[in-house]
């Protein structure tokens, strides 16, 4: 799901459609964002993969400071591997998607029925291959509707919280 929420994410940070954002998988977890202009070329964002560094930029931002981590070596890295998702594989991945094309309160839904579904998967109340579905069906029983204002992103977080938490529960043990 964090994929799909990078997504969601994209969409309104750079203000452009969902259909325009492609995810990729990246064995080697080098790669952390790539941009690639109306000129074709691309710039790309690399790093060890250790969250370390993105979590210190976040914290002094827009500083960057000094972090007791080796420097990436891409001759001991050697090859940068990529493939496209199998939605098949990463069900969570095609509901960012979906919660965007349906738009307005859905991507909210979506977030709120994940967090509950990855607190229940956290605390041994059901599988991991649940998360998917408790998200699924949240989305499924929401009606989305115009988010004008934080009152009403507000409310269909607690409503989609109480959706997945009953499907949760509903779920055998």
């Amino acid at each position: 799901m964090n994929k799909g929420l990078e997504v969601v994410e994209a969409r309104w940070l750079f203000d452009i459609p969902e259909s325009r954002i492609d995810v990729l998988i990246h064995l080697e977890s080098i790669i952390h964002s790539l941009v690639e202009y109306e000129d074709r070329s691309m710039i790309a964002q690399l790093g060890l993969p250790d969250m370390r560094t993105p979590i210190s930029y976040a914290m002094r931002y827009p500083e960057r400071m000094p972090l007791d981590l080796p420097s990436l070596d891409l001759t001991e890295v050697g090859t940068l591997t990529f493939c496209k998702p199998d939605h098949d594989r990463f069900p969570c991945l095609r509901l960012g998607y979906e919660s965007l094309k349906i738009g307005g309160s859905m991507p909210a839904a979506m977030n709120a029925a994940n967090e509950i579904a990855v607190e229940a998967f956290l605390n041994g109340g059901i599988r991991f291959i649940d998360i998917a579905q408790v998200i699924r069906n949240t989305m499924d029983a929401h009606s989305p509707h115009d988010v004008e204002c934080l009152d009403d992103a507000l409310d269909v977080d607690r409503w989609a919280r109480e959706k997945a938490e009953s499907l949760v529960h509903a779920l055998p043990h």
